[in-house]
């Protein structure tokens, strides 16, 4: 019971600090504002004009007329309280706000059996982050409504520790796919991110969590693979564990060791967090993988996503940081990535311009 009352204050504060991030980040624009005013203030003061043209009554309009400082900083007041209602929006909206992106990927090599295999991935729970109950089981009932034949987890089930998962283990238990769901780990996985009593303590974090997955009756990846099987076709799916590139993330994953075994598959899926080990190693010296999910960079969870326009400060830790990339292989073949937007939230606990994300991606031949 007192565990339960600690996650419950750990979310409560998590609120607050995204009040109090948002009132923060919400000055920062006036402030800049204001310091260009006070740059031009003082340049009129510098500069010395060595003529100046003086305006008769009858020219001046009436009125009395605004200074381009005094402009400028009002402009500041008005985005600052533009960006503060968009990121209340963003906690109290927009963070349960699913968009569902669909694909569709050819494989010349896929087998016939699998033509329209409909693959969904999530990605990024963050249980830690949930307010409600009420809204997972809302995304839990419209991936079982896309009628997936198989469902990816691409890792970060939780913040900190295991327990945070703990009071949705009913919910996560409802997934419907005929090869079920199949999940690998991501950074936030392995209590890196909290202080422990003793080592065991944080031993028995990882024990919970492969229970956990035991419990929900989801396939749990370590560095190995499963074969999926029809007439006449197989895909591999292999999951690693986290394998990120920057370094403050850890390096678990063993791409050679999940592989052993599935040379004979006509297709394989790779599972694994961190997009950067497709961009460092996955493109470079495996171009037997076919497809690659990840997850990790949740879009930053602020952007701008439109037709037109794709942006977010992401794409500046992460060259490939949300969606579908294709890289062409010297057979003429297409390897892809797929970086999903994440489903919940880190740090600050909203979205704005980057919705949280379920993906659906059906095979063709």
């Amino acid at each position: 019971m007192a565990d339960v009352e600690l996650i419950a204050d750990e979310r409560a504060g998590l609120l607050i600090q995204g009040f109090i991030f948002s009132a923060y980040a919400s000055k920062l624009l006036p402030v800049l504002f204001l310091i260009i005013a006070d740059l031009i203030k003082g340049g009129k003061v510098m500069i010395k004009f060595s003529h100046r043209k003086h305006q008769t009554a009858k020219d001046k309009l009436p009125g009395q007329p605004i200074t381009r400082s005094v402009f400028i900083q009002q402009i500041g007041l008005v985005s600052g309280g533009l960006l503060f209602s968009g990121l209340i929006a963003g906690m109290m909206k927009w963070v349960h706000d699913f968009k569902i992106h669909r694909h569709s990927i050819n494989f010349a090599n896929l087998p016939q059996s699998f033509n329209g295999f409909r693959i969904v991935q999530i990605s990024d729970l963050h249980l830690g982050s949930w307010s409600a109950k009420g809204e997972l089981q809302n995304a839990v009932n419209r991936i079982n409504e896309l009628n997936p034949d198989v469902i990816f987890f691409t890792g970060d089930l939780v913040n900190y520790k295991t327990d945070e998962a703990f009071e949705f283990e009913s919910i996560l238990s409802k997934f419907k796919a005929e090869y079920g769901v199949f999940a690998t780990l991501g950074n936030h996985d392995y209590g890196d991110y909290t202080r422990w009593s003793s080592p065991e303590a944080k031993s028995k974090n990882m024990s919970d969590l492969f229970n956990f997955y035991r419990r929900i009756g989801w396939k749990l990846l370590k560095n190995n693979h499963a074969i999926i099987e029809r007439q006449y076709g197989k895909i591999a799916i292999i999951g690693v564990e986290n394998w990120g590139a920057i370094a403050r993330f850890p390096q678990y994953g063993d791409i050679e060791k999940a592989k052993a075994g599935s040379e004979s598959a006509d297709v394989k899926i790779l599972l694994s967090h961190d997009p950067s080990h497709w961009e460092k190693l996955i493109s470079t010296e495996h171009p037997d993988i076919n497809l690659t999910l990840s997850g990790h960079t949740h879009g930053f969870q602020f952007g701008v996503e439109t037709k037109y326009l794709k942006w977010s400060p992401a794409q500046y830790a992460y060259k490939y940081w949300a969606g579908l990339y294709t890289k062409e292989l010297a057979d003429g073949r297409e390897q892809y990535l797929y970086v999903n937007r994440g489903l919940g939230t880190v740090g600050y606990p909203g979205r704005v311009g980057i919705l949280p994300e379920i993906t659906l991606i059906e095979l063709t031949t």
